[in-house]
């Protein structure tokens, strides 16, 4: 399959939630920015392709506590070399649950191939909630809780904190090679991950 640069596919439009980051890069909210990825989405499109892979952008290392086990933290370098697929999700989120069956298949048919999948869970301020979709959800890779939206600024200049569910697809370098900005079915993510995953290692 071949996709051109910057292919964009017009989806049907995300949940909309009145949220942003305002602030959080000041004093002890700092976050680690980094990343050379800007955002963009010309007319308001839901699917984003980024090739040729030596034009993406990388984004930060984001990183914060994880949801389901105190005092750790998990972060977007704990997989280096692999292929991740960030989602940005919240229990309270109608096409965040509609999705995690989808999203935990496409995990389960392709981890082998070298793909993690790390989630991170916005909005929600009783964390056990957020632990209990996680639960009754069945979803067996992390994610890291986020209430406050902080770790939104490692994702990139210009990335919209207000649409949620959000999905990214880093390729093993961590850069940037598809943003979905919609509730995703099997069909629409695998395809893109396997393709990615099975991109040459030194390409770009």
């Amino acid at each position: 399959m071949k996709f051109p640069s910057l292919r964009i596919a017009a989806a049907a439009c995300a949940v909309a939630v009145a949220a942003t980051v305002a602030g959080c890069a000041s004093g002890d909210d700092a976050v680690a920015q980094g990343g050379t990825f800007t955002f963009v989405s010309p007319g308001g499109k839901t699917e984003l392709f980024y090739d040729p892979p030596s034009e993406r952008g990388t984004v930060g290392n984001v990183s914060g506590p994880d949801l389901m086990t105190d005092g750790k933290t998990t972060s977007l370098s704990d997989f280096e070399g692999q292929v991740v697929v960030l989602n940005v999700w919240g229990q309270w989120c109608g096409p965040c649950r509609g999705e995690a069956d989808d999203l935990e298949k496409v995990y389960e048919n392709t981890k082998d191939m070298g793909v993690q999948f790390l989630g991170i869970n916005v909005r929600d301020h009783t964390q056990d909630k957020a632990q209990d979709f996680v639960i009754d959800n069945k979803v067996s890779y992390p994610s890291i809780y986020d209430p406050a939206m902080r770790t939104m600024i490692s994702l990139g200049k210009n990335y919209p904190s207000s649409v949620i569910p959000t999905t990214i697809v880093l390729d093993r370098q961590h850069r940037v090679a598809a943003v979905f900005l919609k509730e995703l079915l099997v069909e629409d993510l695998q395809p893109i991950v396997e393709r990615v995953a099975q991109e040459p290692q030194d390409q770009g």
